[in-house]
């Protein structure tokens, strides 16, 4: 298990630990092409994986689009689990944005709007996260994790549900009961 003595410093990914950029790419490519997609389709996969051949190309341009990362919705527990984190540990958000460029802004003016607690110089835009100082890392893509040096989270995405390399938490209850209980 995770030792919590040691943990001071904790850096948390955006996209589908905050920002439920799933949905919204679910939303979107069924709106456009009359699908009903759903999170159970896509769970063990990822999402290009489940679609037609070449629609990888219509996920990236949704993800390429300046409006994508604007309005996406809270993932549930987030707002209040980190503002909880944010009172005992130094919390930064650190979210991979070098392959959208288009997502700067948008990320972090809906970082301002939705976590307003957290200091505009504890956003870490980056692209590889083994340059992370921190002593905890928690995301989504078991990549990110195996580069890190820190203990690495696996927070629970459909994409990532065969992993079995890290501690896994389903959602911000699991992480509250990891470092507040």
């Amino acid at each position: 298990m995770i030792d919590r003595t040691t943990i001071r410093r904790i850096a948390v990914d955006m996209d589908e630990v905050l920002a439920d950029a799933l949905g919204e790419l679910i939303a979107r490519y069924n709106h456009d092409f009359g699908a009903s997609l759903t999170r159970q389709v896509v769970t063990g996969h990822w999402l290009h994986e489940v679609l037609p051949p070449g629609s990888q190309t219509v996920i990236e341009g949704y993800l390429q689009a300046p409006d994508f990362f604007e309005d996406l919705a809270v993932i549930p527990g987030s707002q209040d689990g980190l503002a909880r984190l944010a009172e005992r540990y130094e919390i930064f958000i650190a979210t991979a944005a070098m392959g959208f460029p288009q997502s700067f802004g948008p990320k972090f003016r809906w970082l301002r709007r939705h976590f307003p607690f957290i200091h505009p110089q504890n956003v870490v835009f980056c692209g590889d996260k083994s340059i992370l100082h921190a002593d905890c890392l928690i995301d989504d893509m078991a990549r990110n994790l195996r580069a890190f040096r820190g203990t690495g989270i696996l927070f629970s995405a459909p994409h990532n549900s065969r992993e079995v390399e890290f501690v896994r938490v389903d959602g911000w209850r699991d992480l509250e009961r990891i470092f507040l209980s």
